[in-house]
């Protein structure tokens, strides 16, 4: 394991796969990886590009990672695909958009199932963002799946969201409404030479300038690209270097980073507690004895939860 850190330290492309496969599968030695990787954490960017399918957000990275490769920037990709509900692993595999730089040494771009995690992200990822981190990348950008409101645990794991929509997929507005629009930090308005493009763009401005009514200096950012075409990009990376250099003065960057890491070990320690009480108690073995007593109405799922739970606590004498 040590030996995995240093190399994953150095940057070895091979040993941070290796590492990110541990992290996927679960294995015991992850958590001494993570530990031993933690301190040269913190100094990466960590980007969510999020949107609905179809809005070209592989597109729209490609063409950020090669403008940043021309700055000497390290980038890395964590492209979040369906799972295949028969191996669990992820359906798209490598985005074919990015695959231009797959001989660059200086980019590494993984994908990850969701494994029918909800949220557009893997469970996985917080982990995979620091080993990614430790590694010594600059940039990292987290690509989710593309489905609506379920993309919003994005937020949680990024400095900055970029929510990426494009003219044409019909209800924009309607889209807008149901949540999405909260988590953007920059919002992208990509493929600008579609008809439509001006009205999606008013329409963002009419749902933000009622959101920030009273916090003018708050206005999210707008910007319009069109990733094909390569126009647009440059400018998309200015406002974003901007909004993160706000951010990182008025220490809401560091608060976030904070609340991050609070949802994190707050998970760690609900896993852990739970991984042991189903060990203890013999959960998996005793449930189907419950289902059956609360089928037959012979128990209420409350009351027989309740019960369990006193008894579980006596047989350890913490009652």
């Amino acid at each position: 394991m040590i030996d995995l850190a240093e190399k994953v330290l150095k940057g070895d492309v091979r040993a941070i796969a290796r590492a990110i496969s541990w992290i996927e599968n679960n294995r015991p030695e992850k958590e001494n990886l993570i530990d031993a990787l933690f301190p040269h954490c913190g100094n990466a960017q960590v980007w969510g590009i999020t949107g609905p399918p179809g809005a070209g957000k592989s597109t729209l990275l490609d063409k950020i990672i090669e403008i940043e490769r021309r700055k000497q920037k390290k980038v890395a990709v964590i492209a979040v695909d369906p799972s295949s509900p028969f191996s669990g692993g992820a359906i798209l595999g490598d985005r074919l958009r990015m695959q231009s730089h797959a001989t660059d040494e200086g980019v590494f771009i993984r994908s990850m199932a969701s494994r029918g995690h909800l949220g557009g992200v893997a469970q996985a990822t917080s982990d995979a963002i620091k080993v990614l981190d430790a590694a010594g990348f600059d940039l990292i950008a987290i690509e989710t799946i593309g489905v609506g409101q379920t993309e919003i645990e994005v937020v949680g794991l990024s400095d900055i969201v970029l929510l990426v929509l494009v003219p044409g997929l019909g209800d924009e507005i309607q889209a807008m409404k149901a949540g999405v629009m909260e988590i953007g930090d920059i919002f992208i308005v990509n493929k600008k030479d579609r008809d439509g493009a001006l009205k999606l763009r008013a329409e963002i401005e009419y749902v933000l300038g009622i959101q920030f009514a009273d916090y003018p200096e708050k206005m999210k950012p707008i910007v319009m690209t069109a990733a094909s075409m390569n126009e647009g990009i440059e400018e998309l990376l200015t406002v974003t270097d901007d909004y993160f250099l706000k951010i990182s003065m008025n220490r809401s960057l560091q608060d976030k980073r904070k609340t991050r890491l609070k949802s994190e070990i707050r998970q760690i320690f609900t896993q852990k507690v739970s991984a042991h009480v189903k060990q203890k108690y013999d959960f998996e073995n005793r449930l189907d004895e419950w289902v059956d007593a609360v089928y037959k109405k012979k128990k209420r799922p409350y009351s027989l939860i309740n019960e369990k739970i006193n008894l579980f606590l006596r047989e350890c004498n913490w009652l």
